[in-house]
């Protein structure tokens, strides 16, 4: 039921909105031009990598050493907006279409964070990756990683389709309200380096 679920809202997202991310791609290519999507390889269900789709909202910007600039130098006004209004996930979508990912679960990290989890911690990729979970109505990028990943495994063990549905509503209400996009100043979540005490 739930990839019923997920392939159903995902197609008819994917039609209904199609304007909006074909115009969402013309900003992008004019604004920041190619690629017009971020790409990544995420670890998926059980680890298992993928590649991760999303509108590029950062360019390509380096100091005079070759050293990547922060990401605070990199986001642009358009990506800020795309953020804002969680516009630049709508690829993802196909991520779930394909089976990668679900609409709901813990959201897929980093490659290199594999090895930092705690055997608890890691228990998030027991199930698919989500676009949206428990750790992102329960304070998205305005908590802590201890935080958000207590939520995911809370998720692991308590997931229902029914809680899938009440994730997605309040999803859709946090993302009109602009909840938890930054964390405490930044624009994007620190980088993870592994927990002090094992949850």
């Amino acid at each position: 039921m739930k990839r019923g679920l997920d392939l159903v809202i995902s197609l008819f997202i994917l039609a209904g909105f199609s304007p909006v991310i074909f115009m969402v791609a013309i900003v992008v290519k004019v604004k920041m031009g190619s690629p017009i999507l971020f790409k990544q390889k995420r670890p998926g269900q059980y680890g298992k990598p993928f590649y991760l789709y999303k509108f590029r909202t950062m360019i390509t910007g380096r100091d005079d050493r070759g050293k990547i600039l922060p990401d605070e130098l990199r986001l642009t006004n358009v990506g800020k907006f795309l953020r804002k209004y969680s516009l630049d996930e709508f690829p993802q979508l196909f991520n779930v279409v394909k089976g990668e990912m679900s609409l709901v679960g813990p959201r897929p990290l980093l490659m290199e964070y594999l090895p930092l989890y705690s055997s608890e911690q890691a228990k998030r990729h027991y199930v698919k990756p989500g676009i949206t979970g428990w750790a992102q109505v329960n304070g998205r990028n305005a908590i802590t990683w201890e935080e958000k990943f207590y939520f995911d495994t809370w998720y692991v063990s308590n997931q229902s389709l029914w809680l899938d549905v009440k994730i997605l509503f309040i999803t859709m209400s946090k993302v009109l309200k602009r909840e938890g996009i930054n964390y405490q100043g930044h624009v994007s979540m620190e980088k993870f380096k592994g927990s002090k005490e094992v949850m």
